[in-house]
């Protein structure tokens, strides 16, 4: 009567899939916005609004341009959602079973807080380096234009520390 065996290998797999395509392809959609938010944070006196920011957008690098880091935003929120979904149940039912079972009916709202805060501290760790790219290409003109170029010039410049500098920040979000 169920697709799946609660706390399965499948069920846990299939949690992933649902981070993945519920975080990735979201993320991946508002590309354009998130591009814009971004500038106007680096440059305000540049991207003045939304709508100057998609107005200057368009105009220097095209409609194309609105689409820049559209490949780490979809690589890494697709990772983000899979160990958000994904270890939030692996901790959930974890937690549960150290708790018992009704000492985990009583403090669910505490168990059900302490999972999603464990799988939101892997979940970030897994963001953090596309993120990093991702900023790179969409707010530092000429730094470089697709991941392929930004991935190898930011571990050339300053290793892997690069990519997770942002781990923090994402941490306290």
């Amino acid at each position: 009567e169920y697709s799946c065996e609660y706390g399965s290998l499948k069920f846990y797999a299939l949690c992933g899939v649902g981070g993945v395509l519920s975080c990735g392809l979201t993320h991946t959609a508002v590309v354009p916005l998130d591009l814009v938010k971004c500038r106007m944070q680096v440059d305000p006196q540049k991207y003045k609004s939304i709508f100057n920011g998609f107005s200057v957008t368009v105009k220097e690098d095209g409609v194309r341009g609105l689409a820049k880091g559209w490949a780490p935003t979809f690589i890494g929120y697709s990772m983000q959602g899979l160990c958000k979904f994904g270890f939030y149940e692996v901790f959930k039912i974890l937690y549960g079973n150290m708790l018992g079972e009704e000492n985990a009916y009583l403090w669910r709202t505490s168990l059900y807080l302490a999972a999603s805060a464990s799988a939101e501290f892997f979940a970030d760790i897994a963001l953090a380096p596309m993120e990093a790219a991702k900023v790179r290409i969409q707010t530092q003109p000429g730094y470089a234009n697709t991941l392929r170029q930004a991935i190898p010039k930011m571990f050339g410049e300053e290793g892997i520390w690069a990519f997770y500098k942002g781990v923090a920040p994402l941490w306290m979000r």
